[in-house]
């Protein structure tokens, strides 16, 4: 298929940028914003695995940004979590080399019960203690942490910024600011890896996905910077919302079979 021969109309396309820059913003702060973006693309007309290529250029943007504003503010040290970064690019290197092949539709029909259960960890438990910045991260757990999440950004991967959060925040000694820090930036990993599969594939809409991936930009650097003035005490309302709401959103689509 011709990708740059998309036709797409304008008031299309303004939607279009309108929701990446609002995913990019709630995307940066708690993750989900592929439930956004998702939709909106395949609302749009494009084919199923064109859409997946597509949104993973524009969320490889948002996520770029996001992770880079972390760092910056030393909130995520590359160093402490490279285990997790190379499990994580493998593990998004196998997944989206899978996706063609291998049906993910027993694995989405469990997402709706994991967001919720997590959401309701988070919404019942107080926040975590901060943690002092030096503590040790337990090594052997990034391993399997960063191939499982990885994996499922690459075959899957509507809610994985959220998937990342919750899970960092049950694995490690992190306060919700870092943990956001963590998910932004292994996404960004997850996402880099994908994208470069669904490229040697062909599954890339290039215009629309760099023009969805300008306004994500803007958005996640927005949404970064808001969460990290605001602290957890900000994120955390924030991300519970978005976690349950995920967790609706899924269950709806796989478990009663609606888009």
């Amino acid at each position: 298929m011709p990708l740059l021969e998309l036709s797409i109309d304008l008031p299309v396309l303004a939607a279009l940028l309108a929701v990446a820059f609002f995913a990019g913003f709630i995307d940066a702060i708690a993750g989900g914003g592929g439930l956004l973006t998702l939709p909106a693309l395949l609302t749009a007309g494009l084919p199923p695995h064109l859409v997946l290529g597509t949104n993973k250029l524009c969320a490889t943007f948002g996520s770029a940004t996001a992770s880079f504003t972390f760092y910056r503010r030393k909130l995520f040290d590359p160093i402490q979590w490279r285990r997790a970064l190379i499990a994580t690019a493998i593990g998004a290197a196998l997944g989206a080399g899978l996706a063609h092949l291998i049906p993910a539709r027993w694995l989405n029909q469990l997402l709706p019960l994991i967001v919720f259960v997590c959401g309701l960890y988070l919404l019942i438990n107080p926040a975590p203690a901060p943690r002092d910045k030096n503590t040790p991260i337990g090594k052997h757990r990034q391993w399997p942490h960063g191939l499982g999440l990885g994996f499922y950004d690459g075959i899957a991967g509507p809610g994985t910024g959220a998937f990342w959060t919750v899970s960092s925040l049950l694995l490690y000694p992190l306060d919700l600011l870092r943990a956001s820090g963590v998910a932004r930036s292994m996404n960004f990993v997850s996402n880099g890896t994908a994208l470069g599969v669904f490229i040697i594939s062909g599954q890339v809409a290039w215009v629309l996905g760099l023009g969805m991936g300008l306004a994500l930009m803007a958005g996640a650097y927005l949404g970064a910077r808001t969460a990290i003035r605001g602290g957890s005490k900000f994120i955390r309302p924030i991300f519970i919302l978005v976690v349950l709401l995920l967790s609706l959103r899924l269950a709806w689509q796989h478990w009663f079979g609606s888009a």
